[in-house]
């Protein structure tokens, strides 16, 4: 078995009966969204282990080659990047050896969602549907869809639910990306929950209670 990525981990108070795995963005670490859990305000049922991996380091083309935390090469800006494609299909392999590693440890696939922002949602929508047992679900934040046309969803995903957030002043992903991920998802047989805030590539409070109350309704 390929050895796992590096993750901080935020643990509950009770024995975990739940998982969040949840990606950074480019440039950032596992710690990013920490800090996060806190403001979520969740309650203590369900308990749920949150997974926060560390992208490797490598290169990034638009940055002028520069090495960074990153989940894949990108090569293009513009709408339809320009992406490394096989870079991106190894870091959704390496979060199904984080899906099977909570399994493992006793908490039940369905009782595991999928969290990326930005670049890590671009990894987390192929993990998610091309998984081979039912998650809970899958957190899409101010992200986009590259693997759109080849994703080969597992039938144990045909139903996943899914929740796409995103900024209407984002200038790094402009909205129009998330709503073509939507359309996306609606071709491949999905219902997401689609919302947006007035933000730009950020998270918001508003945001963060409609996290909260997707993850209280799918644990």
């Amino acid at each position: 078995m390929a050895e796992l990525l590096p993750c901080e981990e935020l643990q509950p108070e009770t024995e975990p009966d739940a998982s969040v795995i949840w990606l950074h963005g480019l440039g950032a670490n596992g710690y990013d969204f920490v800090p996060v859990i806190p403001m979520l305000l969740l309650p203590r049922e369900p308990a749920i282990r949150f997974v926060f991996p560390h992208a490797p380091e490598m290169p990034v083309t638009v940055n002028n080659g520069y090495v960074m935390p990153s989940w894949y090469d990108i090569i293009e800006l513009g709408e339809e990047r320009k992406f490394n494609a096989a870079q991106l299909l190894v870091s959704a392999a390496a979060v199904h050896a984080l899906i099977d590693r909570e399994i493992a440890r006793g908490i039940a696939s369905d009782r595991i969602i999928l969290a990326g922002f930005s670049q890590g949602g671009a990894v987390n929508y192929q993990a998610a549907l091309t998984y081979d047992k039912p998650l809970g679900g899958l957190l899409a934040l101010s992200t986009y869809f590259p693997t759109h046309d080849v994703v080969d969803v597992h039938p144990a995903n045909a139903g996943l639910p899914i929740l796409v957030c995103h900024g209407t002043n984002d200038p790094v992903l402009p909205v129009r990306m998330a709503m073509n991920s939507k359309r996306y998802l609606e071709r491949l047989g999905f219902h997401p929950e689609f919302k947006t805030y007035f933000m730009a590539h950020e998270v918001s409070g508003e945001e963060l209670t409609d996290i909260a109350a997707f993850l209280t309704a799918h644990l």
